[in-house]
């Protein structure tokens, strides 16, 4: 049985990348501070690690005898790292790094980050492809940017085989239904629930590229696989097609709310041919899919 270490295992995407790993037989380690979820909800057979990432020292143990290691911590709000640049930067740079070179100490086999589509900025054409331009207007872009290119040069100076997914708009069963900057997703089913008006920024014109995060789960899987022709790289996934924030409202159903618009991107929109080319992924879930087995809980 293969060990696996996922760093951020506690969080949405990783507890569901974890479940995943376990169902293809690997031995899944979950390094994880606990700072935003506990372990209550992480599979028994997982084995949890509370442990900051820039605690290089402490992390070597654990990566000893990986084959894999998937890449999720982060301190993920964008208000926060405009807030506090030095304490999202000591840990979303940093801590990337740290685990960079611990699984570089400890002979791993691939390194699989988790980037964002934030990378991007404000859209100058779509759909968004690889060859653009990184425009990040966050420091938390920045910082997925930075993790980008290290993941590069590790693999150009050392050899090491990285890839970088860089995710557009993840939701599914699990998802932050709390704070300024919740998944809308979550948020809009969370008020429908309620018997609330959905709350909409702006003109709801605005839109996202949804992908579900079981699809996300997958590409992991396949760009994990020995046979995945990746180094360094930066790889799109999203479904490839854009929804506005009205459509989504309309799919969701119930009464509406406009208020103030909030400073994010206009447009967001994936081109996933790279994905499809190297990894031999597509989504399988549709967005209407998604949110009908959301729905019916």
């Amino acid at each position: 049985m293969s060990k696996v270490i996922i760093t951020g295992g506690a969080g949405f995407i990783g507890s569901h990348l974890a479940r995943t790993l376990i169902t293809q037989g690997y031995q899944v380690h979950i390094i994880d501070n606990l700072r935003h979820r506990s372990a209550e909800h992480l599979p028994a057979e997982a084995v949890v690690h509370r442990l900051d990432i820039r605690q290089l020292k402490d992390m070597l143990p654990i990566f000893a005898g990986s084959e894999l290691v998937f890449h999720l911590a982060a301190w993920p709000e964008v208000t926060f790292s405009l807030e506090h640049p030095l304490t999202t930067h000591n840990v979303n740079v940093n801590g990337t790094l740290k685990v960079l070179e611990a699984a570089r100490r400890s002979g791993v086999r691939k390194v699989i980050f988790s980037s964002s589509a934030s990378v991007y900025g404000e859209p100058t054409s779509l759909p968004l492809d690889e060859g653009l331009p990184a425009r990040p207007g966050s420091p938390y872009a920045l910082h997925k940017y930075i993790g980008e290119r290290y993941m590069r040069l590790w693999s150009e100076l050392y050899g090491l085989p990285t890839v970088s997914l860089r995710y557009f708009n993840v939701y599914g069963p699990g998802q932050n239904d709390e704070g300024g900057y919740a998944l809308v997703v979550a948020r809009f089913l969370k008020q429908r629930a309620a018997g609330e008006p959905l709350t909409i920024t702006g003109d709801g014109s605005q839109t996202r590229d949804f992908v579900h995060v079981s699809d996300v789960a997958g590409a992991n899987l396949l760009a994990a696989a020995e046979s995945a022709p990746v180094r360094g790289e930066a790889i799109n996934i999203g479904s490839g097609s854009r929804t506005s924030i009205n459509e989504l409202a309309g799919l969701i159903g119930g009464e509406r709310c406009y208020i103030e618009k909030r400073l994010e991107p206009s447009d967001s929109e994936a081109d996933i041919n790279r994905a499809q080319d190297l990894l031999g992924w597509r989504p399988e879930v549709s967005l209407k899919e998604g949110l009908d087995q959301l729905k019916a809980g």
